[in-house]
Parts: C-alpha cells; sequence; structure tokens
C-alpha cells in the first residue's frame, strides 16, 4: 500500500486530539465507577441492604461494558469505511452527552423504579460511546506515527485514562471535603456529571481541527476497504481476535479491581476513610499514567508481547500483597497496594495501545482493536467487580478474590504467549505482512 502524499501534521495536534477525546471519555466513564461504589447505592436502590445496594449499583456500573463491543462493531465498521475522525467526533458526542444526562437523573425517591431504569438506558450509551472511542484513538495515534514509533505515539491517547480518571477523582475528592453528606447524597454528586458538558465542547472542537490519518487515506485511494469489516475480520483474523480478546482481559480486571472494588471494599467493609480512598487512588492513578508513557515509548525497543507478559507474570504476584495491604488500613500502605497494582496494569496497557493495533489489517483495523479491546472489559471490568464483591461478601476472606485475579493473569498470560510480536511489522500492509527492520528503536 502507498502512503498518499499529504501535508505535514504537527506532532502536537495529534497529540493533542488523540489524548483529550480519551481523557474526556474515560473521565466520564469512571465517574460514574465512583459514584457507583460511593452513593448510587443509597440513591438509586434505598430499600437494598448496603452490601446488595452496592451489588446492584455495580451491577448498573457493568452495563456499560456490556454495551461496548456494540459500540466497538457499530464505530468499527463506519471507521474502517468512512474513516477514523469522524467516528470520533461521534463518540465523543454520544459519550458526553449520556454523561451530561446522568447528572439530571433524579432518584428513586422522585420516579420509583423508572429512576435505575434510566441510570442502566444511560450507562448502556456511555458504553456505546466508549466502545468507539480507544480504537479510533488509538489509530489516530498510530498511523500517523512514523516507522519504529508506534509505541511512542499510542502513549497519547493511553495516558488520557489517567488523566481522565485523576480529573474524576480529584472532583470527588473536592466534594467529599467540602460538602456535608446529606448535600452530597442529594446533588453534589451530579456536579461531576454535569461538568463534563465543559470538557465535551472542548473536546469536540479539538477533533474537528485533525485531518484523516494518511494510512486509512491510502486504502481509501486504493479502494481498499472492506464491505462489512467485522465479517472479514471474523473470516480473515479468528484466532488472533480470539488472543488479542482474552490477552487484554487482564488490564481491565486489574484497572477496575484496584479503581471500583477496592474503592468500594475499603470505603464500606473495612471503614477506610473516604478521603484516604480517594487519595490514595489519585496517587496511583499519577503513578500509573507516568508508567504507562514510559512503558508505551518502551515496547519500541523491548517489543510488545514481552513487556505484556511480564505484567500478567507481576500481576500474579501482586495479587495477594495487594489485599492483605489493603486490609492493614494504613494510609501509606493502602496507597502502596493501589500503586502496585496500577503499576502492573502499566505496564500491560502501555504496550497494549500499539500491540492490539498491530496485530489486524488495514481493512478492518478499527473493529479488530475495538472489539478485542472492549469485548475484555465485559469480563475484566463488568464481571470481575461484581464477583469480587460476591466473593468477599459471601467468605469475608481476600483469598479467594486473589486466586481469582491469578487465574486471569495465567490466562491472560498464555494468551499473550500466543500472540506474535508485531513492533517491527509493515503497518500499512497490516497483519499477516513479514517483519521489518526499517526504523527500529
Amino acid at each position: 500500500m502507498t502512503i498518499v502524499a499529504h501535508a505535514e501534521v504537527p506532532r502536537s495536534r495529534i497529540a493533542v486530539a488523540s489524548f483529550v477525546g480519551t481523557a474526556i471519555e474515560f473521565y466520564d466513564f469512571y465517574i460514574y465507577g465512583t459514584a457507583a461504589a460511593l452513593i448510587f447505592g443509597q440513591v438509586f436502590f434505598p430499600s437494598f441492604s448496603a452490601a446488595a445496594g452496592v451489588l446492584a449499583s455495580l451491577a448498573t456500573f457493568a452495563v456499560g461494558f456490556v454495551a461496548r463491543p456494540l459500540g466497538a462493531v457499530l464505530f468499527g465498521h463506519w471507521g474502517d469505511r468512512l474513516g477514523r475522525k469522524s467516528m470520533l467526533i461521534a463518540s465523543l458526542l454520544c459519550m458526553g452527552l449520556a454523561t451530561v444526562a446522568v447528572g439530571l437523573v433524579p432518584g428513586y425517591a422522585a420516579l420509583g423504579v423508572w429512576a435505575p431504569i434510566l441510570l442502566v438506558g444511560l450507562r448502556f450509551l456511555q458504553g456505546i460511546g466508549l466502545g468507539g472511542e480507544w480504537g479510533g484513538a488509538v489509530l489516530l495515534a498510530t498511523e500517523y506515527a512514523p516507522a519504529g514509533k508506534r509505541g511512542l505515539y499510542s502513549a497519547f491517547p493511553q495516558i488520557g485514562p489517567a488523566v481522565g480518571f485523576i480529573l474524576g477523582n480529584a472532583f470527588f475528592l473536592v466534594l467529599n471535603a467540602t460538602m456535608a453528606p446529606a448535600a452530597f447524597a442529594s446533588y453534589g454528586w451530579r456536579l461531576p456529571f454535569l461538568g463534563s458538558a465543559v470538557l465535551l465542547v472542548v473536546g469536540f472542537y479539538i477533533r474537528l481541527r485533525i485531518a484523516e490519518t494518511p494510512v486509512f487515506r491510502a486504502a481509501v485511494a486504493e479502494r481498499d476497504r472492506a464491505k462489512v469489516p467485522v465479517l472479514e475480520l471474523v473470516r480473515g483474523q479468528p484466532k488472533v481476535l480470539v488472543l488479542a480478546t482474552l490477552s487484554f482481559v487482564l488490564a481491565h480486571t486489574l484497572f477496575y479491581t484496584v479503581t471500583t472494588f477496592c474503592l468500594s471494599l475499603g470505603t464500606s467493609a473495612l471503614r477506610i476513610p473516604r478521603t484516604t480512598m480517594l487519595v490514595a487512588a489519585l496517587i496511583a492513578a499519577a503513578v500509573m499514567g507516568v508508567a504507562t508513557l514510559c512503558f508505551a515509548m518502551r515496547s519500541d525497543r523491548w517489543g510488545r508481547r514481552r513487556l505484556s507478559a511480564v505484567a500478567a507474570v507481576l500481576a500474579a504476584v501482586w495479587a495477594f500483597p495487594l489485599f492483605a495491604l489493603l486490609q492493614t488500613r494504613n494510609p501509606v500502605l493502602v496507597t502502596v497496594a493501589l500503586v502496585g497494582g496500577l503499576f502492573c496494569f502499566a505496564m500491560l496497557y502501555g504496550p497494549m495501545g500499539a500491540f492490539l493495533p498491530e496485530l489486524f489489517r488495514v481493512r478492518y483495523r478499527y473493529s479488530g482493536a475495538s472489539i478485542a479491546y472492549s469485548a475484555s472489559g465485559i469480563v475484566g471490568g463488568g464481571i470481575v467487580p461484581i464477583v469480587a464483591t460476591d466473593l468477599w461478601a459471601s467468605t469475608g476472606s481476600s483469598v479467594p478474590v486473589a486466586l481469582l485475579l491469578i487465574a486471569i493473569a495465567a490466562l491472560s498470560l498464555a494468551c499473550i504467549l500466543a500472540l506474535p510480536e508485531t513492533r517491527d511489522r509493515d503497518f500499512t500492509d497490516g497483519a499477516g505482512q513479514l517483519p521489518t527492520r526499517a526504523g527500529r528503536g
């Protein structure tokens, strides 16, 4: 495939356009998770017991993960047919408008059963939007990247989740410190959702100003576009799709175990002050952001597969220390627990920004990367926090939860090792081509 000549696009514009959308969309996604862990039980499920209310809230949180593969198929189809830019704008609007609407949903006291139903519907739309966001953002970055720099360029959207999480948790931390519990339960929790409207406008403006990627324009020029990308994907690379999906389950598991399950466990069962847990999570997210950037860059030299495999091993090793440190209730040790968990996540997540797109051909790359990423979230982000909460509630022990993490790490490791190394592949011709050493390093 021949790259179509195009005007030089500043690296800063590519970085900002790919970063800002993921930061905003993950901010939207994460504030829902924080609110689900902290307040949704009493606002939308007041007749439930405390434990049942948390489980019900996490169930609405899981709906977003179920919707994400559908969003990946929809946005992936049109992203492979019409281009990356238009779908990135559409996914941002879908996610942003749904998030603002969550902040406007009345509680159970006002609407009864319709309140959680509306909440679930909006969460579903959030999942649809995010299902199309990640794949498009990493393609925007990597398809502009020069040879040997795809890991570096993929770091732009990959640090968006850390920034989004920090913004969301910082917002809740300020509200928790400045508002009475009754005021927070009444209207305070809504402010982070309503505030996302400002971020939505900024992100929309920035993405309007970016051009289509040169790799996709080359595919258009040579009429190398799939009519039904998802069908070609399933027929052409079914094994790669399954392995890529299972290899990424661990990343979602690590992140949402630390940021959702541990937050809920710490503030409810362990009676750790909410402020302590939020500050610890903020520190861990900051470390995660820096580590994600470093590992994404290092993957250009060390390889995507090698770093991902090491991350899976470290995650298994950290499973028991994570919960042992959390149960000490000591603020410093709690912070160490969360930092360790998100460090393992960053070692896997950083390389994956380039790894997943490199596994698939240009004709259905948006679909392949998006579906693998989103489908893995059903288990790792949607089901695992619920199962972990139930395991803790039924046994009163962290041992079953730690064993669950180890089992998922072992599964992901086996799938990672079954995938090929991709850092030297010709990105324009897609997966299945012979590696090239050009531009390495």
